[in-house]
């Protein structure tokens, strides 16, 4: 099945907001209804593909068959940019001129891809690399108005290889989270890795934007769960990852991951796994404030027991609901605080002993325990939050989110400066919004904060919200955050990125892929500014 075209996910998912929240929005942040439908897929005018004949024609004998290069509207349009709020303000208008693939090529295997990659380069045309389509930092919207080919990778979704005994699999792009755990489950394996856009994500676009799942803590990212990966560049193959550690030189699967196919296009990748739990306990944990919170989830990320799932939600997301999105608008108390979850997953020995240390450190620091019920609404509506955004769109509300990442002593300034600067800036603008914020990542040396902001949409909410992620970004690098912790760093980003990484460190990038993408076809102005 493929996903809403112009939202996320299934529509069958999709519910309208209870009438709390339609009030609060209207209330509070003088959001009103929409004034017109968003557009039918049908009415969109999608402009002729642009390739030329012979282009055609070598892409279908590269991609096996005419089946499997489709030019038709309707799959260019579902190829069109990501899932960002800004992505679907655009495509609900029907604004596609811009990003539209002028064909979309679906490859079965590794030396397909290499033969498209090799086509698209004898006749000019970029391409961008397409798993899951979740991108929300523009990843899928290449600079430039050429034709361009979005390389769709859903054929290669099979599971190429299991070892038992060294706890590794070797998975192909295409697959899908859901997927690729079900196949690990069959084996009595589990990878371990839950971001919110599990339920469509591709474990190529885990490795090329490093992702980050909810249970890191005890699972870890994404990046470190890869131990090697297969590269189609146009100059050749790579293949990396002879060991799961080694001396022989800088590591490249480093270098690849997080590249974002700006460098190549990832064939295979082989993670290390870890048994199915035998259990999966949730909790809620009541602290008075945001900084007492954070206290204690440093406290258990630095010196143990570190729970799987560990997550904090500031007063106002709180208060909101959203910590747990289908219990939002649920009435909370103004006294609320701030909710923390915790989760515990392994045998039952393991699981009880970490649940009990953790309990007793959580207690030192302030917590109030509440129980397992916030934990298991919280499990229970985990990937909830991007039908909950789409609900807010339908609603005539903007809603977005944005996150970063610093060490542990960092937080507090991080934090404020962010929530200025997006609180100003759309108050200047006349849309002042609601400004929530979570810690879902620990470290033992930091953190990450992921703010979700809702305001009313205004006359021009593109234009508002690009001045509010500008000043949001400005005031990350300044308080000396990433400009990214999970989400990658596509065009949206791309510009603060040069900043993060200094002007020494963009041009050994451009190097790189200079000498394996000469051309400059492979997703361009994506990661890195144009040459």
């Amino acid at each position: 099945m493929d996903m809403l075209w112009s939202g996320w996910g299934d529509p069958a998912k999709a519910a309208p907001l209870p009438e709390t929240v339609t009030g609060l929005l209207r209330d509070l942040l003088g959001v009103r209804p929409r004034t017109a439908e968003p557009i039918a897929l049908a009415d969109i005018a999608v402009p002729a593909p642009g390739l030329e004949p012979a282009a055609l024609q070598d892409l279908v004998a590269a991609a096996g068959g005419e089946e499997h290069v489709r030019t038709d509207a309707e799959t260019r349009v579902r190829h069109t940019r990501g899932k960002s709020t800004p992505d679907l303000l655009r495509i609900r208008d029907g604004e596609v001129d811009a990003d539209l693939p002028a064909a979309v090529v679906l490859p079965a295997d590794h030396d397909e891809v290499v033969a498209v990659l090799r086509v698209c380069t004898g006749h000019g045309l970029p391409v961008v690399p397409f798993g899951g389509g979740t991108s929300v930092v523009g990843g899928l919207a290449p600079a430039g108005r050429r034709p361009f080919v979005a390389l769709d990778l859903r054929r290669m979704d099979r599971m190429l290889a299991l070892d038992p005994v060294s706890r590794t699999a070797t998975l192909q792009p295409g697959l899908r989270a859901p997927q690729a755990e079900a196949l690990l489950a069959e084996h009595g394996f589990t990878l371990g890795h839950f971001p919110q856009s599990y339920e469509w994500a591709s474990i190529g676009g885990f490795a090329a934007t490093r992702s980050s799942g909810q249970a890191s803590a005890g699972y870890g990212r994404f990046d470190e769960m890869v131990l090697g990966l297969t590269v189609a560049t146009p100059e050749g193959t790579l293949d990396t990852g002879r060991a799961p550690r080694s001396a022989a030189g800088p590591d490249l699967r480093q270098l690849l991951l997080g590249s974002e196919g700006a460098f190549g296009v990832i064939t295979s990748v082989t993670v290390r796994i870890r048994p199915v739990p035998q259990t999966r306990v949730y909790e809620g944990w009541r602290f008075a404030s945001f900084e007492e919170g954070a206290t204690a989830l440093r406290r258990l990320a630095q010196d143990g027991p570190r729970p799987t799932v560990l997550r904090l939600s500031d007063e106002t997301e709180t208060l909101v609901g959203l910590a747990q999105p289908d219990a939002i608008g649920g009435g909370l108390p103004a006294d609320a605080g701030c909710l923390a979850i915790t989760g515990y997953e392994g045998t039952e020995e393991d699981t009880a002993h970490r649940r009990e240390q953790a309990a007793a450190v959580l207690r030192a620091c302030g917590g109030t325990p509440l129980g397992e019920e916030p934990g298991r609404r919280w499990a229970h509506g985990r990937y909830s939050a991007p039908y909950l955004r789409d609900s807010l769109l339908d609603a005539g509300a903007f809603a977005e989110t944005l996150e970063t990442a610093t060490f542990w002593s960092g937080i507090p300034g991080l934090y404020a400066a962010v929530r200025d600067a997006l609180t100003g800036t759309l108050t200047e603008a006349g849309t002042p919004p609601l400004v929530m914020c979570h810690i879902s990542h620990v470290y033992e040396n930091g953190a990450s904060l992921y703010f979700t902001v809702v305001s009313a949409q205004g006359e021009d909410p593109l234009k508002h919200w690009e001045r509010a992620k500008r000043a949001a970004n400005d005031a990350i690098i300044e308080a000396g955050g990433t400009i990214t912790h999970h989400h990658g760093v596509g065009t949206d980003h791309r510009d603060w990125y040069v900043r993060e990484a200094g002007a020494l460190g963009v041009e050994a990038l451009r190097a790189v892929k200079r000498r394996l993408d000469p051309s400059g076809l492979l997703n361009p102005g994506v990661l890195l500014p144009l040459d």
